[in-house]
């Protein structure tokens, strides 16, 4: 009996041009043991849909083959299945690959997901919408929204939505925080919730973060003079932000955000911009409902 595998290709991810030879493919995963199909994305949620399609049709491993965004919409249709989850690293930020040291060498990437070295991981949702990596309100939103104009998707080109969202960025909200028990008015600079220790490009809010400890880790940031938020800027690129005695650390299973003035709150997760349909947010873990290739 062959292994069902099927790759769901993002060929615009990162630098674009994304290719996968099903040369390649049949040097890992020979005709006599495995069933391989290959799929290409050519719009917005595609993946989601061939996702859905690979599952009808027996697929045994799903392999998203992009970026972050890729990955989300792969994923999302793989949550709560016996169907395990590969990831090749196509993308520019790659922030959940990276926190499971999954290679960009492609080839590497491919012997992963031939080894079948499966583990668990938790996932999280937004207003019941799955995220992998992390998701968050404020200014990490503004930045992604601004990142999103770009028609290239690299680290100079993230640079440049910060410096830019740095200038213009006037949040000034109020918003109902609960988690642990607790209830607390903020006007928050920062918002971020995230599942794993990495962002992409190597930076991370959350170094502490697991994907594997049924928490999510919340950070909170009120809003800064223009010196402090300097301050962060330069601690956050040395990983230091924490040194900052504003910036708080939280480890929560759920989380609720509503907005005092009934305002619809700029949101991303896995680093695509996200706009909910309501003031209220609802952030909540569920413990290792994924099954994902890994090293």
């Amino acid at each position: 009996m062959r292994t069902n595998i099927h790759f769901i290709v993002n060929p615009i991810a990162g630098k674009g041009k994304n290719e996968l030879s099903e040369a390649l493919l049949e040097a890992y995963f020979p005709k006599t043991e495995y069933s391989v199909s290959i799929k290409k994305t050519e719009f917005v949620l595609h993946a989601t849909a061939l996702t859905k399609k690979s599952i009808e049709e027996g697929a045994e491993i799903i392999v998203a083959c992009g970026g972050d965004g890729t990955i989300n919409e792969v994923a999302s249709c793989l949550v709560n299945t016996s169907v395990i989850f590969g990831i090749l690293p196509m993308g520019s930020g790659n922030g959940l690959a990276s926190n499971l040291k999954i290679s960009k060498n492609i080839k590497r990437a491919l012997a992963i997901i031939k080894n079948q070295n499966i583990i668990a991981i938790d996932t999280g949702t937004i207003n019941g919408e799955p995220f992998f990596s992390n998701t968050g309100v404020g200014f990490d939103a503004h930045v992604i929204s601004d990142f999103e104009e770009n028609t290239t998707r690299q680290l100079f080109s993230y640079l440049q939505s910060t410096l830019r969202t740095l200038k213009k960025y006037h949040y000034k909200n109020t918003v109902e925080l609960k988690y642990n028990e607790t209830t607390e008015l903020i006007s928050p600079f920062l918002l971020f919730v995230s599942n794993s220790n990495e962002m992409g490009y190597k930076m991370s809010l959350t170094p502490r973060a697991s994907l594997q400890d049924g928490l999510l880790d919340l950070v909170i940031v009120p809003e800064l003079s223009n010196f402090k938020l300097f301050i962060f800027t330069l601690l956050f690129l040395f990983k230091k932000h924490h040194w900052l005695e504003e910036v708080r650390f939280k480890q929560i299973t759920s989380l609720e955000i509503k907005s005092v003035d009934n305002i619809i709150l700029k949101t991303q997760k896995d680093g695509e911009f996200f706009v909910p349909k309501e003031p209220k947010i609802e952030i909540t873990i569920h413990p290792k409902n994924l099954n994902v290739c890994v090293l």
